[in-house]
């Protein structure tokens, strides 16, 4: 892909801490245009979706917090990723809490017929309304983009669900929810935990889900969330899990999935630099980006 459009995402609706909405800020700060330019013929930097600063509403149905702003500003986000595949370009979105990858991924699927899914994260972020210990809404995106919670959520533009539950691989997984649990197991969602990180080797790990994808669908987005990373190499997240996947670990993934050619689109989540140490977690998201996209060291 010869162009790039990146689109900030700066909600902070899907949970409850603070901070999060100055992710795309920080992950411009951190370099990202600088660091991407020399990989593509054009970058665009479409700005932020307007988010505002709303308050805080729980809905007295579903006790979801910010439903209704979450789903209308994921609407905003799938037009604005829809008009950039339209326009021939690799959208980028930065993050913003993991509730955006509603938005993201409603935009992305309606170009594929099979879309694969790479979910790089601690948690599986497959709660429902019924399952969810919170009723945050950052625990769902999955769940939603898979047709499973809340009408709302789930007809994101029109349509559900965006993925099939077999397309899916869940990578890094090592906090899940009970409901989450039964879930996987029922869909049959493939997740390498951080035992099989650690059992098989992230080279493994990665060859194994490029291989399963590959076959099956015709293109393959990657959501990662921050969180995915050890907080030692990724402090500024809102729900770090100790025992993460590492920054080596993670630099290798990336290149493999560019070894790949697979990735159509991708977005990067949750860095949060109130809760960082000097902007650690947005110059990692960086970095991790430009091994996505093809950054060699020789």
């Amino acid at each position: 892909m010869k162009k790039l459009s990146i689109i900030g995402m700066p909600m902070d609706l899907g949970q409850m801490r603070r901070g999060v909405d100055m992710g795309p800020s920080a992950i411009r700060y951190a370099g990202i245009n600088e660091r991407l330019k020399p990989l593509f013929e054009e970058i665009h930097d479409m700005g932020d979706i307007p988010i505002g600063r709303p308050e805080v509403v729980i809905d007295k149905e579903s006790n979801l917090r910010n439903l209704d702003l979450v789903a209308e500003k994921s609407t905003l986000l799938a037009e604005k990723v829809d008009e950039v595949i339209q326009s021939g370009s690799f959208p980028l979105v930065l993050g913003g809490d993991h509730s955006i990858a509603i938005g993201t991924l409603a935009g992305v699927s309606k170009h594929y017929k099979n879309l694969g899914v790479i979910w790089y994260d601690a948690h599986g972020d497959l709660n429902t309304a019924e399952t969810s210990p919170s009723g945050n809404i950052h625990g769902m995106p999955l769940a939603a983009s898979l047709g499973i919670g809340h009408p709302s959520l789930t007809n994101i533009a029109g349509y559900a669900p965006k993925a099939k539950p077999e397309n899916v691989v869940i990578i890094g997984a090592r906090s899940l929810d009970d409901g989450e649990k039964i879930l996987i197991k029922e869909k049959g969602i493939k997740v390498y935990s951080m035992h099989e990180i650690d059992r098989l080797g992230m080279a493994k790990v990665m060859e194994e889900t490029i291989a399963y994808l590959k076959e099956k669908t015709d293109g393959v987005h990657l959501s990662l969330d921050l969180d995915g990373l050890d907080p030692n190499d990724a402090p500024g997240v809102g729900t770090p899990v100790m025992g993460g996947i590492s920054y080596r670990e993670s630099h290798l993934a990336m290149e493999m999935l560019e070894e790949s050619k697979m990735i159509t689109s991708a977005e990067f989540v949750e860095v949060n630099p109130i809760l960082d140490e000097k902007n650690k977690t947005a110059r990692a998201a960086v970095e991790l980006m430009g091994s996505l996209f093809g950054e060699k060291l020789i």
